[in-house]
């Protein structure tokens, strides 16, 4: 029983255009996922810097086009919650990363098994 061209041709543009479509979404979050880790590297940074201070110093955090004394354990703590936040970013965008991986996966095999089987 052989299917129609009509019929294959279809279904590999489909399962092409999901292929491309994962291929995209895969290189946005691989993007994403550098900017996280870009973020994540300079919030360590600062938690460290803050931390080496005297605790009798003023801390200063940029509020729009002023600045604005904060006390050092404030400032430590919105660092942590922040730093929280990316952390669970991250995770999301992992699961994200390995079904796009495997979407793509999918439709790859799904293409070479419709070729396999037109051309065989």
């Amino acid at each position: 029983m052989s299917v129609p061209n009509e019929t294959l041709q279809k279904l590999l543009q489909e399962i092409g255009q999901k292929k491309a479509f994962a291929e995209q979404q895969l290189a946005i979050v691989k993007q994403q996922k550098t900017v996280k880790n870009r973020e994540s590297r300079i919030l360590r940074l600062t938690a460290n810097e803050v931390e080496m201070l005297p605790k009798d110093i003023r801390v200063y955090e940029g509020v729009g086009k002023m600045f604005v004394c904060t006390p050092i354990p404030d400032v430590q703590k919105r660092l942590s919650s922040e730093a929280d936040e990316i952390k669970a970013e991250m995770t999301n965008l992992d699961k994200k990363e390995d079904y796009l991986e495997k979407t793509y996966q999918n439709s790859k095999s799904a293409i070479e098994q419709v070729l396999g089987r037109a051309g065989g």
